[in-house]
This record gives C-alpha cells, sequence and structure tokens, in this order.
C-alpha cells in the first residue's frame, strides 16, 4: 500500500500554497543565491510522505540529496531529509513539504504505536483504519495508515460487503437478514461477507448463521473476551473483529481478548509530528 501518490497531487499542492510565486523571496532578491534545506525528527517518528516531500522540492527546482523512505522509524533528532538549490526553490517547497511529512507521519506515528501494542500481546493481531479520514485526504491517509503497519479496513462502499443495522432496519430486521445469507453468498461468490453486531446476543446470531467476519461495536474489552470464547465454540472458521472506540491506551486490552481484527479511527485524530527544518545558505551550519 505504499505507493507514491500521483504527480497530479503533488502539482495541485503546490498550486494551493504557490500560485502567483513567493512574493517575500522576490523582494528580498535572494532567490538566486544556493542553499541547502534539512528535515529532521523532534521525537520519535514512523515516517510517511517522504517521497511526496521529495518531489515537491524537486518540482520546486531543488536537487535532492537524501531521503528515507516512508516507514522507517527513526528516533528524536535524526535528518531523513535535504535537498540543496536555488532559494527560490526552496522556500517555494518548504511548507508544502512540511505539512504533507508532518500530517502524514503522525498518522504514521500514532498507527504503529497501535500496531506494537496490539501485537505485543496478539502477534496475529491485524490493524484495520475506517473511511473516517478527512475527505480529499484518502490517498495520503492509506500510505500513512500503511506504513505504520496497519491496513484499511475498506477502501470505500464498492469493494466490500459490511452490513450494518442501518442496513438491516430495511430488510426486515437482523432475523429476517441472517436468513438470506446463503442468497447474498450466492450472488457474490469472491466477498466476504461481514455483519457488525451492536450487543452480544446479536454477535452470537451472526455467528451461527454463517458470516464470514462478526464485526463487534463498542463492547467492553471484559465482555468481548467471554464472547470471542463463546463465538470460537460454535464456529473457530468465523472471524471476529473488534470496532468502535478503540485506540493506543486500550488497544492491547482489545487484542488480548482474542479477535483476530481490531478496527478503528483513532489514528486519523491527532497531533501532527513535529519535524524541524533548518534552510541555509550552502557552505554554512
Amino acid at each position: 500500500m505504499l505507493v507514491t501518490l500521483p504527480a497530479s497531487d503533488i502539482e495541485r499542492f503546490i498550486e494551493e500554497d504557490l500560485p502567483y510565486g513567493d512574493l517575500t523571496t522576490h523582494l528580498l532578491n535572494i532567490g538566486s543565491r544556493e542553499g541547502c534545506i534539512t528535515f529532521a525528527t523532534r521525537h520519535e517518528t514512523t515516517l510517511c510522505c517522504t517521497e511526496e516531500a521529495a518531489q515537491v522540492l524537486s518540482r520546486c527546482g531543488a536537487r535532492l540529496t537524501s531521503c528515507m523512505p516512508s516507514g522507517t522509524l527513526l528516533s528524536q533528532g535524526m535528518e531523513f531529509l535535504t535537498a540543496t538549490g536555488p532559494t527560490h526553490a526552496l522556500h517555494a517547497g518548504w511548507k508544502v513539504a512540511l505539512n504533507l511529512l508532518e500530517y502524514a507521519s503522525g498518522i504514521a506515528t500514532r498507527t504503529r504505536k497501535i500496531v506494537d501494542a496490539a501485537r505485543t500481546v496478539n502477534p496475529a493481531i491485524t490493524v484495520l483504519t475506517t473511511r473516517k479520514s478527512f475527505p480529499g485526504t484518502k490517498k495520503t491517509a492509506i500510505k500513512a495508515i500503511s506504513a505504520g503497519g496497519a491496513l484499511p479496513h475498506r477502501l470505500g462502499l464498492s469493494e466490500s460487503i459490511l452490513v450494518f443495522r442501518q442496513h438491516t432496519a430495511f430488510a426486515g430486521g437482523l432475523d429476517v437478514f441472517l436468513r438470506t445469507l446463503p442468497d447474498l453468498r450466492v450472488r457474490a461468490p469472491e466477498h466476504k461477507i461481514i455483519v457488525e453486531a451492536d450487543t452480544a446476543d446479536e454477535a452470537l446470531m451472526i455467528a451461527r448463521a454463517g458470516a464470514d467476519i462478526v464485526q463487534v461495536d463498542k463492547l467492553p474489552s471484559q465482555e468481548l473476551k467471554v464472547l470471542v470464547e463463546t463465538i470460537r465454540g460454535i464456529d473457530r472458521t468465523v472471524k471476529i473483529s473488534a470496532a468502535g472506540g478503540i485506540h493506543e491506551a486500550n488497544a492491547s486490552d482489545y487484542a488480548a481478548t482474542g479477535v483476530d481484527m481490531l478496527v478503528l479511527s483513532s489514528v486519523y485524530f491527532g497531533k501532527p509530528a513535529d519535524i524541524s527544518v533548518t534552510i541555509t545558505p550552502c557552505g554554512t551550519n
């Protein structure tokens, strides 16, 4: 999932910040001077969008000299991206590159912490993230969670079957819907059928009906552990995912219940990574 964003996105990001040129650099008459730009971590960081930041700098006229890949875990004070070039190029790309790096690396860093916490107690668990990224940022968000070791729960409505109570309310209720599972499986033989449960009783009904995955929403971890054991007794082939309210502080508790997957949105919300930038004339420290 660690693909590089398309060139059209990079051009759009630059155009948003530099529609008519850099007035300050122009008026100071410093644009042609050669300089160096260096990006470094201010705390432990899982990097993301270094490739895109490098593209921003290159398209603005800078020359890349070093770039660590997305997904790299760095301690505080580590340089990871450097470039040289005329000052007008460095200033043109500076904030666009920094914004990409800080927002994406913030998501990647939070994701990595949750993945590590969950796998410490349940090495086989998969961490999945929801569709709740801010509109217009999905490609960046998906790259960021992938850099942190997670996978997308759903990329969109078009490629997966996930049934909520908001669906079954129009299908005669959960009981009636579950009786249609065999027909749904025939109509979509290549897809897993995921059904969300709001209670433990609903989860048991869904497991007995033969859904591929029971997604249990907002059940306390202590109750979920008991439920997981009961579902395993019904059908060990049924996969179980825990969703709703899962974050860094409780991810290990939910992983310890024995579920196969954690589904969460919390990685999208929080502080960006703190990254330092220095721009200096070449040949100075």
